[in-house]
């Protein structure tokens, strides 16, 4: 049994309903020493929710071995709130749609730690963090949590045999706060954004000048980063006005869908405690600002060989796996969006000519494309690079979406088309063009419906639609300047 300082740990609720196993303990007790060993005061117990933001409960060291024996309650209705924080389901009633005393009441579920994923935070050295799972306060497995979707869809890419590899890169805007806004009139749900000026002027696309106005805050970032045991490989000024770009070197999608929302977290942390503000938002409302983007290279391995089987032939054409993987991309694009791309505001970035796709097509090393394809013979990093998410987008659920739509390219059968040159004017499918396009494709995939279940789908698309009704009623600045004189 895995015991620390005399309690046993796999006695509890978590041990009886195998949400850690045996290694899962060993590893809860290793955490355990390594928390007493540095005289850690406080863990941070963090779930990722639907939108892929951290919530949780700080608890005292003394406290997580009681919370990796029986979890940690956490309030359901952080599971059904959309971007505001408002909570978009009916819990006072009997049943809000999956079935009657599911997630009503605002009563409890649970949070299980993972020891794996245990970090001392470098900017609150006296503090660490770890990513919990969700599971119903009985134990049971819970369909909405997304760190739970993902794993789901690995195990089915490793029942045929295979794996995935990924790298990661995400751009992001770093700005200077003038106003935090905090009055109390600023208060609200959502509270007003804080204004905010400049780091640097942009539109010198990764020149030294531009990265050294930026090296003080990209040493911070990056510092924390390897802090954290992010695999971070480069640092760049990107094109637009205080615009970043990280990227990482390639690992397992759980491994990488865990660093992301480290990443973001980490990255807003350490830029508040400087007086910055850091956003992950698409494209935001600032003269000049340049869109953000987050490109996903991937690749799949045989899990027996060990071989990419990415790898293009002789020739230079496709594999059989990588024309498939392809195609179930495309074939699946358009009702992935809401998982891709899941605000108002992402929708704004598909655009012909800003580096950002704009219809649903592939192409070689042609930045245009929604993905792009990087392969040559001989050549053990060939991958793919899907272009269409924003770095806002829960990574977990954004994932899931490329194992699930190119396994079912797998095995489906499904050949790629023939590659574009010239992606702004060919006669592909265009992406959707906002959100309530994105919601109407997901929540009718019947392919989504079998992959995820009715009931994730339902869930997903209710909380996008608050989102979008609330969006959709908010009279606008165009609509100000449209209509206030002239009618």
């Amino acid at each position: 049994m895995a015991r620390s300082g005399g309690v046993t740990l796999d006695d509890g609720l978590v041990g009886g309903c195998g949400l850690l196993d045996g290694a899962g303990f060993d590893a809860a007790r290793s955490v355990l020493e390594k928390v007493d060993n540095l005289g850690l005061e406080t863990i941070r117990l963090a779930f990722v929710d639907q939108h892929g933001i951290l919530r949780g409960k700080a608890i005292v060291a003394s406290g997580l071995a009681s919370a990796f024996r029986n979890g940690v309650a956490i309030t359901s209705t952080l599971l059904l709130k959309d971007t505001s924080h408002r909570t978009v389901f009916p819990v006072w009633s009997d049943d809000i749609g999956f079935g009657a005393g599911t997630l009503t009441g605002a009563g409890d579920v649970l949070m299980v730690p993972d020891p794996t994923t245990f970090r001392v935070l470098p900017w609150s050295p006296h503090s660490a963090s770890i990513l919990c799972d969700v599971a119903y306060k009985d134990g049971a497995p819970l369909p909405f949590s997304s760190r739970s979707i993902l794993k789901s869809a690995s195990a089915r890419l490793a029942d045929a045999g295979k794996t995935m590899v990924c790298g990661l890169e995400v751009e992001f805007h770093v700005l200077r706060v003038e106003d935090p806004r905090l009055a109390h009139s600023d208060a609200g749900m959502p509270a007003a954004p804080p204004s905010t000026s400049l780091l640097s002027h942009g539109y010198q696309y990764l020149t030294e000048s531009r990265y050294d106005v930026l090296e003080d805050v990209m040493d911070d970032l990056r510092r924390a980063a390897q802090g954290l045991d992010l695999p971070v490989r480069s640092m760049e000024a990107e094109f637009g006005p205080s615009q970043f770009e990280f990227t990482f070197e390639p690992d397992g999608p759980l491994a990488h869908a865990d660093a992301m929302v480290v990443f973001r977290s980490m990255v807003k942390e350490v830029c508040r405690r400087k007086g910055l503000h850091a956003t992950f938002m698409c494209r935001p409302k600032l003269e000049n600002a340049v869109p953000s983007g987050w490109h996903l290279h991937q690749s799949i391995v045989d899990t027996a060989s060990g071989g990419n089987l990415f790898m293009p032939a002789d020739d230079g054409s496709l594999s059989p796996t990588a024309s498939a993987w392809i195609a179930g991309l495309l074939a699946h694009a358009e009702e992935s969006c809401l998982l891709t791309t899941p605000t108002v505001n992402g929708y704004k970035r598909y655009q012909p000519n800003l580096l950002a796709p704009d219809r649903v097509q592939w192409g070689r090393d042609n930045k245009g494309a929604m993905i792009r394809a990087l392969m040559a013979p001989g050549d053990k990093a060939s991958r793919i690079e899907n272009r269409v998410a924003e770095p806002a987008a829960n990574p977990y659920l954004f994932f899931a979406s490329q194992i699930l739509g190119g396994l079912d390219g797998i095995e489906s059968g499904l050949t790629a088309p023939a590659p574009v040159e010239n992606p702004y004017t060919s006669n592909a499918k265009a992406l959707p063009k906002s959100l309530i396009a994105a919601i109407e494709r997901f929540e009718t995939s019947d392919f989504y419906k079998q992959a995820l279940g009715e009931d994730v789908v339902r869930y997903l698309a209710t909380i996008k639609r608050a989102e979008w009704d609330r969006y959709l009623m908010t009279v606008s600045e165009w609509e100000q300047s449209e209509y206030f004189a002239i009618f």
